[in-house]
């Protein structure tokens, strides 16, 4: 009799779950078809209970697809209080999940959710579950190599990765690895990286790029195909995500040309502003046939060069792309060019006495060129000196000091002055900077200084009469971005009664010397001397700096 009553009630419970059916809930995500990669998207997550039953106990999971940027974490849930400890017969409920996808285009994400309850009066747990997919459509981000796709074995290659974010999301902790082909040696690269083919981009804004250049030599067989890989991907929960991908081949050919180049003589010059330079570009037939009717263009880059200052003998200048033309029929060189041997064209242009901006000063500056010879080319750099600047000022009225004494000067009688210095440094570091200058035997020092704590750095040789202002390393932009370093001192004029109806100096030329720590080069400024009319003195007229 117990055993049947048991195996009734066992029968009950079996007859309760095989009259539940999960398809009472419906359970379903709603979210974007498509998105772009790092764009905010909502997922809502709604249920409704379709049955007679109510649902106790219930847990509701979602899962953001893999490599998805929130707030949360990547699996949430929500426990029975937060769903209301049940849910009753025609409830139903929406829960909203925001996010970023993370991936490379075309990539399919995967949302999932689940819900688990107990149906009233059963001890048994059912769950139903979905799953959404989005599909990464677009990823605005530009990746690709810059390098010819013809090169001679054991040429140097000047390798370039160039990206771009036209996302209208800023992407931070990004990375950028290169697999190399056999037959590669890395040399250096610009900017240096993690690795010989790792670096990092910390930030990346919409609009916003940048250039990896690789320096190397590639070996191989003439015939040989050489393949390059490039991934950019991004940091997230410790993973990396990879958001492109970008391969080019290389064949190795036979080389024919070798390019070269000298400006103002030297293959290594180092320009200054205001520079004119002279470029001679050299190109050989190292091949065994002859050449005929070569094509060159030279292609300037950079800012600091003066384009309205290019003058070529027999080249033509293009402003639409700063490039100059060599056409074979101009140059009997390029018109025809017998096997080993070599020719020439040239051009000069100037270097701006200024260039970029007090919002864009420009460090470790160089001026570029690269030279297309029939279907190769080169690239050149040259390296560009800082360019400092100094303010040398002298008043007799002023707020610094004081000053005493008759104006105009008077043969016999003590003047005193004040001398002002600041100094700008431009375009790259410059290390040991110092400002040095003479005074006349018949000026001197007072011993004021302002601010006192310059008074260190100060020295003074009675003998020479030298004064020599020691400011140490100087960074790109100092005194421009910010405030310059700077120095005031006094100084007193005796007449001699040899100097009555002049205007003798009381500076002597002031010179600025520094280290350029991009260049390696000394530099070296002149400020013209200073004579009591005080040209920066506004109280003081030409004809009151006459000696009496």
């Amino acid at each position: 009799m117990l055993l049947a009553i048991s195996f009734g009630v066992a029968g009950y419970f079996s007859l309760q779950d095989n009259l539940y059916s999960k398809d009472v809930i419906k359970l379903e995500i709603i979210g974007p078809s498509e998105t772009e990669i790092s764009q905010e998207v909502e997922y809502f997550v709604k249920y409704k209970n379709n049955g007679d039953i109510r649902l106790d106990d219930p847990e509701l999971v979602f899962e953001y697809p893999d490599n998805s940027i929130t707030q949360s974490p990547l699996r949430v849930i929500k426990g029975s209080e937060e769903l209301g400890d049940a849910i009753y017969p025609g409830e139903e409920r929406t829960f909203s999940f925001k996010g970023r996808l993370l991936g490379k285009e075309n990539e399919i994400k995967t949302a999932k959710a689940s819900l688990s309850y107990r149906p009233k009066n059963l001890k048994a747990y059912y769950e139903s579950s979905t799953t959404f997919t989005t599909v990464i459509k677009k990823v605005s981000l530009s990746f690709d190599f810059d390098l010819p796709s013809k090169l001679g074995s054991g040429k140097d290659v000047n390798l370039g990765i160039v990206y771009y974010s036209n996302l209208n999301y800023s992407l931070s902790d990004l990375k950028v690895m290169i697999e190399y082909p056999a037959g590669f040696e890395f040399i250096d690269s610009d900017p240096e990286g993690l690795e010989k083919n790792e670096w990092e981009i910390s930030f990346l804004n919409k609009n916003q790029g940048g250039k990896i250049e690789v320096n190397g030599k590639l070996d191989g067989k003439v015939g040989d195909k050489k393949v390059f890989n490039a991934k950019l991907g991004i940091w997230n929960e410790g993973e990396l995500v990879i958001l492109k991908e970008a391969s080019w081949g290389v064949e190795i050919v036979q080389p024919s040309l070798y390019v070269s180049q000298q400006v103002n003589g030297s293959p290594e010059y180092i320009a200054s502003f205001d520079d004119l330079l002279h470029y001679e570009i050299f190109f050989r037939n190292i091949g065994e046939d002859d050449l005929a009717n070569l094509f060159l263009m030279v292609e300037l880059e950079g800012e600091a060069f003066d384009l309205s200052s290019i003058v070529s003998k027999s080249g033509e200048f293009n402003l639409g792309d700063d490039s100059i033309i060599f056409d074979w029929r101009n140059n009997s060189d390029l018109r025809f060019l017998p096997s080993k041997k070599e020719g020439m064209v040239e051009f000069w242009v100037r270097v701006k006495a200024d260039w970029g901006t007090d919002s864009n000063i420009l460090s470790n500056s160089v001026v570029k060129d690269r030279v297309y010879l029939s279907q190769a080319w080169q690239d050149f750099e040259i390296k560009v000196n800082s360019k400092m600047d100094m303010s040398q000022k002298i008043y007799f009225n002023d707020a610094v000091f004081g000053n005493l004494g008759p104006i105009p000067p008077e043969v016999g009688e003590r003047t005193t002055y004040t001398v002002t210095w600041q100094v700008k440094n431009y375009y790259n570091e410059v290390k040991n900077v110092k400002v040095k200058s003479i005074l006349p035997d018949n000026v001197f020092l007072t011993g004021d200084i302002f601010p006192e704590a310059e008074t260190e750095n100060f020295a003074f040789d009675s003998d020479s009469g030298e004064i020599v202002w020691s400011i140490g390393d100087m960074n790109v932009g100092e005194g421009i971005v910010n405030q310059s370093p700077n120095i005031s001192f006094q100084i007193s004029l005796i007449p001699r009664s040899s100097q009555r109806g002049t205007t003798p100096e009381i500076m002597e030329t002031t010179v600025i010397t520094g280290e350029d720590d991009w260049t390696n080069q000394n530099l070296k400024f002149e400020i013209e001397p200073i004579n009591t009319t005080l040209p920066d003195d506004d109280t003081i007229s030409e004809k009151e700096g006459i000696v009496r």
